[in-house]
């Protein structure tokens, strides 16, 4: 009775109960690789937090912040300090880093210590608030490149969906069919705007954000406090000067290193549906490139790895690529990955075509697939 299995527990006057053996829909296959590849992820520890890696990391930046705060009192009202500000810029970054790992409980067992270490490095050093970006984040990683749900494209300055750039008139049809040129010098403007969402969210009573109190104190001493001591210490010319470099590098920077992981791939329509592992990392690219890239990026060039395991520290993200690459492999999944200057033309390329309404080379595979299968 191979099509059916048999009960004790089942029996009723004697006779067994027969209850068929339900097929599992095709999809569970996709689930239970999965599992595999994280059982193995698992057993080679890369799944383990090291706090330590973490506390050599904020000692560092620490030791940077003083050196920064030193070399500012010591200049001046000097325009060398223009180069301080991009050294600013430079920390603030990185600090961004460490909350993205912290907002991903990358760093503590306890949810509350990631959460405090997230919003305190990302309200008090960055200028960004945790409320936020934990609700905008949290719906990119569900659903990257998703149109109508991962914020992260949602049209903009710029435009990353053809049906959008084609109802555009006037000057900004007119901008968005050379987007693409104008994309580093907008990633200048791209900390200014996260500036002012991060206020509108803490300030809106309408939204959801914990800790609130805590969080507009500190975006105050951010945003507020630490700008008055600049122009009140280098006068107005020179503060103001400081002021527009670091908030211009910082968006570079920061722009700069989270754009190339999904600007230029697929774009998946708002009613398909794709399982996990297609929907990482179809929609993801890798940056190549060696340690230089990987200190540079945080640990964001390895955009895969993280998309499948959010949690899994930032360090270890490179030991688990060969994994994950070789899975992909075996499943003959697109494993996308390329160098940084690369990226930036592939995503510069992408916006101007975008521009142009050319729809066809951004379509899902899965979904083109879909479409000549009928």
């Amino acid at each position: 009775m191979s099509s059916a299995t048999l009960d004790s527990t089942d029996l009723l006057d004697g006779a067994p109960a027969v209850r068929p053996v339900r097929k599992r829909p095709a999809r569970d296959r996709h689930v239970t690789d999965f599992i595999q590849l994280c059982e193995q992820v698992r057993d080679a520890g890369l799944m383990e937090r090291d706090i330590k890696w973490y506390v050599g990391r904020f000692v560092r930046q620490g030791i940077g912040y003083l050196a920064v705060l030193a070399l500012f009192l010591t200049l001046g009202q000097s325009w060398w300090q223009l180069a301080t500000a991009v050294l600013f810029a430079f920390l603030c970054t990185h600090t961004a880093f460490l909350s993205h790992d912290a907002a991903h409980r990358q760093v503590f067992a306890s949810a509350k210590k990631n959460a405090w270490l997230a919003r305190i490095s990302g309200n008090l050093f960055v200028g960004l608030s945790y409320g936020w970006w934990m609700n905008k984040h949290g719906k990119h990683h569900l659903n990257p490149n998703k149109i109508g749900v991962d914020g992260d494209i949602d049209p903009g300055a710029l435009v990353f969906d053809p049906e959008n750039a084609a109802k555009r008139t006037g000057f900004a049809k007119w901008f968005a069919r050379r987007q693409g040129a104008f994309f580093f010098p907008l990633l200048t403007l791209a900390m200014l705007d996260l500036h002012i969402s991060a206020v509108r969210r803490v300030v809106d009573r309408k939204q959801i954000v914990p800790e609130r109190k805590a969080e507009i104190a500190m975006l105050v001493v951010r945003l507020v406090i630490l700008p008055a001591f600049t122009v009140w210490f280098l006068g107005w010319g020179l503060g103001l000067a400081f002021i527009a470099v670091q908030v211009m590098a910082l968006g570079l920077y920061m722009g700069g290193s989270f754009a190339p992981n999904h600007k230029g791939m697929p774009l998946v329509p708002k009613d398909v549906k794709i399982d996990f592992m297609r929907r990482q990392t179809l929609m993801s690219r890798n940056i190549s490139g060696g340690w230089w890239v990987d200190a540079g990026m945080g640990g964001l060039n390895y955009q895969i790895e993280h998309h499948l395991f959010p949690t899994m520290s930032s360090k270890n993200l490179k030991a688990v690529q060969p994994m994950v690459r070789a899975y992909c492999a075996e499943r003959n999944i697109t494993y996308t990955e390329t160098t940084l200057g690369r990226s930036y033309m592939i995503v510069m390329r992408y916006l101007n075509r975008v521009g142009l309404g050319q729809r066809d080379p951004f379509e899902c595979p899965i979904t083109a697939q879909l479409r000549s299968a009928r």
